[in-house]
């Protein structure tokens, strides 16, 4: 059974930073992508970023310039850094991965921004 741990969340004011860090089980050569999406209170859950196993990278328009995924395939880690957090970055952020073509998702950790 393929586990997500995520970590790094937490309470930041605006403009401040956070760094999320997923840590996944299972085998890296399976890996096709990895990714964070976030949900938020009364929304849909929405693709933050991605990045896919020959390194191509996609951002959700209202974080592009701000947020920066990493990902080390080798180690089964990926990273979200998170800059010039605003309040509408409130949610829950949850870590994605492809692995083999069956998504796995982990529990997510909560990014609160305060204005």
């Amino acid at each position: 059974q393929v586990q997500l741990v995520e970590s790094g969340g937490g309470l930041v004011q605006a403009g401040g930073s956070l760094r999320l860090s997923c840590a996944t089980s299972g085998s890296s050569r399976n890996i096709n992508a990895m990714g964070w999406y976030r949900q938020a209170p009364g929304e849909q859950r929405e693709l933050v970023a991605r990045i896919n196993s020959r390194g191509s990278i996609n951002y959700a328009d209202s974080v592009k310039g701000r947020f920066t995924i990493a990902g080390d395939i080798a180690k089964n880690m990926v990273y979200l850094q998170m800059n010039s957090l605003k309040p509408e970055d409130t949610a829950v952020y949850h870590c994605n991965v492809d692995y083999a073509g069956v998504d796995y998702w982990g529990k997510g950790t909560l990014v609160t921004v305060s204005s």
